[in-house]
């Protein structure tokens, strides 16, 4: 069974290779290993060495601290799920919200608009959530 870090710096790997828009295979060409290893890496299959760590850091773009942040969140929802606690805080959102394609296309969609429109939207998307 995977470590409870190693899924999540595998899962924010994917997050930031799929905001990017960079397929496995592109990523892997980056850091001169197989897509097969990527893909390993953001299943948490195989951990990710503090050399290669640096690497894909550099590859995404993002500092290495990337790969941990929110990573009291993630801990958090292993002990909900281990122990069947209830989530009593209304702003958490589960990490894994964060890999759906859905959840990515909302974002490029939303910070490819001008201020204005963003300001707008995230006040309806706001509305609409309390109402719900």
């Amino acid at each position: 069974m995977a470590h409870p870090i190693d899924l999540h710096v595998g899962a924010r790997l994917r997050q930031r290779r799929c905001l990017l828009g960079m397929t496995q295979q592109r990523l892997a060409d980056a850091v001169g290993i197989k897509f097969q290893q990527i893909q390993k890496y953001e299943s948490g299959a195989n951990r990710v060495s503090a050399s290669r760590l640096w690497t894909l850091s550099e590859a995404l773009q993002v500092p290495v601290s990337f790969f941990f942040e929110g990573l009291s969140q993630h801990e958090r929802e292993e002990i909900v799920q281990q122990h069947g606690f209830a989530e009593d805080d209304e702003t958490f959102i589960a990490p894994e919200v964060f890999t759906s394609k859905e959840t990515i296309d909302l974002i490029r969609a939303y910070y490819n608009m001008s201020e204005g429109p963003r300001r707008r939207l995230l006040d309806l998307a706001k509305t609409l959530g309390s109402a719900a």
